[in-house]
């Protein structure tokens, strides 16, 4: 490979979708990590902390050029502005480097990702309906690579991996994100605390698809996030529901939360407010979590009284 626009590797294209994914993001991710070797500088985008370096763009170019090459009649969409429509009702979508603050500061917690995705499911750049075929994510300097989808077991590093723990969610370490500036919003910050405080632990590490892979292998209990695109969602969903686990989204104030952990079991945590039970009987844990946050007996900060409204049933839906 070499540290310009694109890597010097041409891919098979008699390689089927998982193979083709799996070497995607092998590549994206190893030329990412040669490029902040030789040095990088940020820009940024909506925030100090949402942020894309030239590796960004070089990666998802590469995985472009492979794909309009090696599936020419699919659709591709990036994180970074790559957009073609496609013919075969299918649709790769990129996510080059996802974790980039975190890249870009020297740490190791960022990956490659990668879905392929059945087009007409979902709109653009956004998560909830999406049918998801298939997902893979490499994080280049643990050389761990997460694949899974349909008709294929959840794998870390070719091996099959155990899938997500049954434990209760008190008894689970949560990945989550939330941005600083979320924190000051009532309409997220009280969903997100609810869910937060049923959890015996938090982890926030920056890359929602490592999260992700984590949750499938079972080293991360749980994971819950608000407002997700596409890229940032689908590579992990795809593994976690190979792994046997189960993800939702649930509706809450306006926003869509994303929700990712072990089959959900009927009637769990529904015992946190009566007034949670007909809708939710069957609700996983972070789902009845959030959905109680007006409802359910949350510990608020005292600044978040200014905002308080009468309890009502906040309108929640699900969607896959």
């Amino acid at each position: 490979m070499t540290t310009g626009r694109h890597s010097a590797t041409e891919l098979d294209p008699s390689l089927d979708d998982y193979e083709l994914a799996a070497a995607l993001v092998r590549e994206a991710g190893q030329l990412a990590l040669l490029m902040r070797m030789g040095g990088l500088q940020g820009e940024r985008k909506t925030s100090v902390s949402d942020v894309v370096t030239a590796a960004d763009h070089a990666a998802e170019a590469y995985v472009l050029e492979q794909l309009r090459r090696c599936r020419p009649d699919d659709g591709i969409l990036g994180e970074e502005g790559s957009s073609v429509a496609g013919r075969s009702g299918r649709t790769w979508v990129i996510d080059p480097v996802d974790g980039t603050y975190n890249f870009l500061h020297g740490s190791t917690y960022w990956c490659s990702a990668i879905a392929l995705k059945r087009e007409g499911t979902a709109s653009p750049g956004t998560a909830s309906d999406a049918d998801v075929i298939l997902g893979a994510i490499y994080q280049p300097e643990l050389d761990k690579l997460w694949t899974g989808g349909e008709g294929h077991p959840a794998t870390l590093n070719d091996e099959r991996i155990p899938g997500p723990s049954g434990a209760a969610l008190s008894e689970l370490g949560a990945a989550t994100y939330i941005h600083p500036t979320w924190l000051a919003d009532p309409r997220a910050a009280m969903p997100w605390h609810a869910a937060a405080v049923s959890a015996a632990s938090l982890r926030m590490f920056g890359s929602g698809s490592c999260d992700l892979g984590r949750v499938a292998d079972g080293e991360l209990g749980c994971w819950f996030q608000h407002s997700c695109p596409e890229w940032d969602w689908l590579p992990g969903k795809a593994i976690v529901r190979a792994a046997g686990g189960d993800t939702d989204v649930v509706r809450v104030n306006g926003l869509d939360w994303f929700l990712a952990g072990a089959r959900r079991r009927s009637g769990s945590c529904v015992r946190r407010s009566p007034r949670c039970r007909n809708s939710l009987e069957d609700a996983p844990p972070l789902a009845t979590a959030l959905s109680c946050s007006f409802t359910g007996p949350v510990r608020r900060p005292s600044r978040w009284r200014r905002w308080s409204r009468p309890c009502v049933q906040p309108a929640v839906t699900r969607r896959q």
